[in-house]
């Protein structure tokens, strides 16, 4: 997987926008960063599980997903390296991101049934 597929996944999250910070590219929805890119040349992603999630996708790609050094990757933090990933993997991934950090206004809208005025 190239940086630029995980830019494409990232930034077709709904609401979802790419800034530039820190000598980074961020992915955020709202003002809440969910994935970013960094490293020599983008070459690795962080993105912000819930640690239960992060447990998982480490089970199931061990090569792919490491969480992060110290508390941040306790917490869930967790590194992707983009030359050994999936891009169906790393599309869960990242959705799993995006919900954890979307505003529960945002998903309840996104969760309503087409045409429900209630």
């Amino acid at each position: 997987m190239t940086p630029d597929d995980f830019r494409r996944l990232a930034r077709s999250m709904p609401e979802a926008v790419e800034i530039y910070r820190r000598g980074r590219s961020e992915f955020r929805v709202e003002r809440r960063t969910f994935a970013c890119l960094e490293g020599p040349a983008d070459a690795i992603a962080t993105i912000h599980l819930t640690p239960e999630q992060q447990a998982m996708f480490m089970h199931v790609a061990p090569s792919t997903f490491v969480s992060v050094p110290g508390g941040w990757g306790r917490l869930g933090a967790t590194r992707v390296a983009l030359a050994y990933a999936k891009e169906a993997t790393v599309e869960g991934a990242i959705a799993a991101a995006w919900r954890n950090m979307a505003p529960k206004s945002l998903l309840r809208r996104l969760d309503e049934p087409p045409g429900d005025t209630s």
